[in-house]
This record gives structure tokens, sequence and C-alpha cells, in this order.
């Protein structure tokens, strides 16, 4: 079954099952499976998961078949090493992010920086403030110094892209962030990061994960004492906002009444250090949500773009008649923003990440800044007007960060899934707080002038043709329907969708002579585009659409236009329903 939904919404693994419902009465019973089992409880060093484990072990055993259920999802594979780390619902068992799972990966982690490099070198190593993310760092800086490394360990909990600094900052040879983003609250996961400050790519996760597969016994793998690990100093963090600093003109206006919060996330301290160093008056923080708190209590999900999530924020800013809103995610990488809108229900309005993206690429591009301005294929194509008119490198990647901060002399990159990248020689990774610094920056200057961020939008529509980008996620409980969907598409595909004729059906990569494949189709719109690409984390089809119109003298007509083609996307996915 296909459920169709407005909105990006982690929900588990970015491999195999990640919740379990029971297998029915009609379970066969596996002796192997209990002994994977038993064989697992031998090796967990934690308390709380050996528990739960042996709990779901002894139910299943006496005849339980929903907890047979249970039981086989956790041991129904295992997470995946890639080119995201891993990700996944915490939980006992291979398929699940647990102190097993995180030791292993460590292991092969710190046996592939020994082949790599030697032994010795530095490791730089972060956590949120999610469940069980100061205890997965801490194994991950024993299992280092086991194997003769020097691990640097965060001296709290701190934002994503504190430890991409650090990771250039320190020379290490590799990172690791113990995050699961903005993920529900049930999840955690393991993102790796080499010495060139970039996240891991095609062919080092293929390598990292065999030498994690390699792994023997956890009782074999040495592991020192993290007290021996040294602590990323506290000047590097000084030096990161010192360096955030720099970004902005000294004679810059600083009139600015803004709202922002942390979504419970690790945010706050790091944002906060960094806007006032700037000149920048005290925030007003949504202050149900400005501590870390891994349960994300007042949110469905902890993720900006979520219906709902800035609720809080949109009151305080209207309480303090705001000129606007800034949000980060959990981990502090993203970063989005909401301004006073009249025409909006509630008088605020959340810009896309698109809007932002274009809107920062061209006051970056207008502002002097020189080099490649750098997008993905499921995000606007504004950016090429963008860059071709302040006459400026442009570049168009595979989705993710990992690829737009491999390109050459990068000046500024973005995605839609509000990540932005401003001062890449420093973190080469999307950026929440640096990105929110130039979007202040940005707005204050605007109104020293009597204007809006609106008005720069207004403004980005005069160079990019008025166009409007939207999104459609479509899920499915069943990974071979999602798979079904994508070969209809590509085989069968609709000639019309609400209207507007679709001219062509390619890959992702098509438009790129120099990308690999990516898993994915790319529909060529009259006016526009399409994109359709299966969730690298979720068990469903992302869905990209964007319009424009050079001719129209606003957005209205491309604004009912776009909703017109979404609902016809819409509507062709409901034959799998």
């Amino acid at each position: 079954m296909t459920q169709r939904t407005d909105h990006s919404t982690a929900t588990g693994s970015s491999t195999g099952s990640s919740t379990g419902t029971g297998t029915g009465t009609g379970t066969a019973i596996s002796e192997a499976l209990f002994a994977a089992a038993r064989a697992w409880l031998a090796e967990d060093p934690d308390p709380a998961t050996r528990t739960e484990l042996t709990d779901l072990l002894e139910a299943a055993e006496s005849g339980d078949s929903v907890a047979y259920g249970y039981l086989e999802d956790r041991f129904d594979g295992r997470l995946q090493f890639g080119t995201a780390g891993l990700r996944g619902e915490l939980g006992a068992g291979p398929n699940r992010m647990n102190r097993v799972t995180v030791l292993r990966a460590a292991a092969g982690l710190a046996a592939f920086v020994t082949e790599q490099h030697g032994t010795g070198q530095v490791v730089a190593i972060g956590y949120d403030a999610r469940h069980n993310s100061r205890r997965f760092a801490e194994d991950t800086a024993e299992v280092m110094l086991g194997a003769g490394h020097r691990p640097y360990l965060m001296p709290r909990e701190l934002p994503t892209p504190m430890l991409a600094y650090s990771v250039l900052a320190l020379g290490a040879k590799a990172g690791v962030m113990v995050t699961a983003s903005h993920n529900p609250a049930r999840d955690n996961g393991y993102k790796v990061y080499l010495g060139d400050g970039s996240q891991i790519t095609t062919p080092n996760d293929t390598l990292i994960a065999a030498k994690i597969d390699a792994v023997g016994a956890l009782a074999d793998v040495p592991r020192g004492a993290v007290e021996d690990a040294e602590a990323v100093p506290e000047d590097l963090i000084e030096a990161y906002a010192a360096r955030a600093k720099e970004l902005v003109a000294e004679s810059a206006d600083r009139d600015l009444r803004y709202v922002y919060t942390a979504m419970h996330g690790v945010g706050y301290e790091l944002f906060h250090k960094v806007l006032t160093s700037a000149g920048f008056a005290e925030p007003i923080s949504v202050p149900e949500q400005q501590k870390p708190d891994p349960d994300f209590p007042t949110v469905a999900f902890p993720n900006p773009e979520e219906p709902g999530a800035l609720d809080l924020a949109f009151a305080l800013a209207a309480e303090h008649d705001a000129d606007l809103i800034i949000a980060n995610d959990p981990d502090a990488d993203r970063m989005a923003l909401a301004v006073p809108d009249k025409t909006a229900p509630g008088g605020w309005r959340r810009l896309s990440g698109d809007d932002v993206g274009l809107m920062l690429g061209h006051y970056l591009a207008t502002s002097g800044r020189r080099g490649t301005f750098a997008t993905s294929i499921v995000s606007s194509e504004g950016l090429a007007a963008i860059a071709t008119d302040a006459k400026v490198g442009y570049a168009r990647t595979l989705t993710g960060f990992k690829w737009l901060s491999k390109v050459p002399d990068l000046a500024f990159g973005y995605e839609e899934a509000i990540g932005y990248c401003v001062d890449p020689s420093h973190v080469k990774d999307k950026d929440g707080v640096t990105a929110a610094l130039t979007a202040a920056e940005f707005a204050a200057a605007l109104k020293a002038e009597g204007r809006t961020l609106l008005d720069a939008l207004a403004d980005v529509d005069r160079v990019t043709g008025n166009l409007v980008t939207t999104q459609l996620s479509i899920r499915s409980d069943d990974p071979e329907q999602i798979q079904t969907m994508m070969r209809t598409l590509r085989r069968d595909p609709p000639a019309t969708l609400g209207g507007v004729a679709v001219t062509e059906v390619g890959d992702l990569s098509a438009n790129g002579t120099t990308l690999p494949p990516e898993q994915g189709l790319r529909l060529a719109l009259d006016g526009g585009w399409i994109a359709v690409r299966p969730s690298g984390t979720e068990p469903k089809l992302k869905c990209y659409i964007e319009l424009g119109d050079r001719s129209a003298a606003d957005r209205s007509p491309v604004v009912e236009r776009i909703a017109a083609v979404r609902t016809g996307l819409d509507e062709w996915f409901g034959q799998f329903a």
C-alpha cells in the first residue's frame, strides 16, 4: 500500500526493516535465529539492550509469535555501512543502532585508517544529545586508542559543523559524528568524514564496509580507556566562532529582531556564540526547544520543514514583532527561515530550501563572492541563472553534500533539504550556524534599506524567471512496490500531468555528463522538470518539481500550474494504492 505525504518524515533505518510488527501465529520457529540472538547477547556490553533482547528471546522461545516477529526483524540482516555511514533505530540486534554495531563500525574504520595512513593518526569524534550518542562516541574513542590512533573527543554535545570544522583544524585523517540529524527520537546514526573534511564517498565507503565485515569477535578488538582520549580544545570552538565572524562585514548593519529555535537539539550554544560575537542582539529563543532533549517532546518530527515544527517559533515571533525566524535541526547542520507575510496563514511564511538557497546564492554572488556556485540535481536550476548573471562558475552534482563538498573552487553550495555551505574552506559540509549568520546579515542589510527577504526573493525571480519548486513524498511499506513504481514510470510515463506535457523521461544523471549514475528518474516538462528517486533513509519515493515562466509578471500563474502538476503526479501514483 502507498501513502502520499507532503513533507519528508524520517522513520527508521536506511537498510532493512526498522520496526517489528510480528509475524503471526504461523511463523516457523528458527533455532538458527535463537542461536544468533544468544551469540549477540554474549558480545553485547550494554545492560539495556541485553535486557531488551533477553526478554524478547524468552518470550519468543515460549511461543509468543509477536515477540518472535520482533526478534526476527532485529536479526533480519544488519545495518549496512554506506556513504551515509550508519543510521537506524536504536535497539538490540545487528539491524539496529547499538553499542555492538558501533564498536564494529569503529573497529572497521580504525583498520581502514591504519591501512591508509599507518597508526598514530588523529581521529576527531563528535556527538549530539540523542539517546546513547555520548556512549557511542566514547566507544569509538576507546577503539581508536586500542588501534594505536589519537582520538580527539568533543568536550560536550556540539553541532555536526563543529566536528566537520575540527577534522580540518586538527589535521585529522578521519572524523566521526554520532547523530541521526532530524530523524525521530528512536533513531541514531554514525556519520564518517575523511581527512579532506568531507563525508565519505565511493569507493571509500566500500573499503570501510569491508573492514567492518572483517572484524571478528568483539572480545578480540583492543580498546583503550576513554580517559586517555584527548579533548577537542575549547580554543578550537572559539576559533570556529572567530572564523564565522570573518564571514560578515564589520560595518554591516546589525539591527535585527530574530527568534531562534534549536528544535531540542545542540545548536543553541554555538549559534548564540556566533551571532552575538558578530554583533547581533541576543536571540529570542523558543524556551521549550532551547535545551537538548532526545525525546523531542514538542514536535512530532524534529525537522524544521515538518508541519507544526515551527508553531512555537511562530507564536513567539508574533508576540515580539520579530523580523525573522531562524531554526536549526537537532544537530544544527541544516537551517530554515521564516518571514512575516500578511498573505500567509498566521502571518508567517516558512521559506523553502530552494528559496533560501537561491536567495543566499544571489546575495553572495552579487556581494563579490567568487568561485563555483553549486547545487544538486534535485535542487532548483535557478542557481545556474544566478551564476551566469554574476559571471561566476556553476556546477551541479549528485544528491548529498558529500558530492557538493568536492566541487573544485567551491564558493557556495546548497541543497533543497535546507542545507547550505557558505564557508567551504573551513567546513566542507552543510553548516546551519554560519548559514544562519549569513542570512541574518542579509536580513539586517535589507531592513536598513526598508526592504525584506520577500523583496530579495522577488529580485531572485527577475534573474531566474519566476521559478517555483514543490515536493511530493510517496510512502510504501513494500520495498518491491517502490521499485515497481519506478519501473512503471520509466516504461510507461504519463503524457501529461495537470495539463502540462511530459516531454522526456531519463536518468537523473542525464543532465550532467560527468555525473555517475544515480537511482532515479528525471521527467522533462514543458517549462520545468520532475526528479523522482527512492529515499536513501526512508521507505518512500521523493519527488521534486520545478516550473518557471519568464514571460509571467510574477509567480502567481506558475504557482497555479505547479499545484496542478503536483496533483496530477499524486493521482498517477494513486494507481498503486
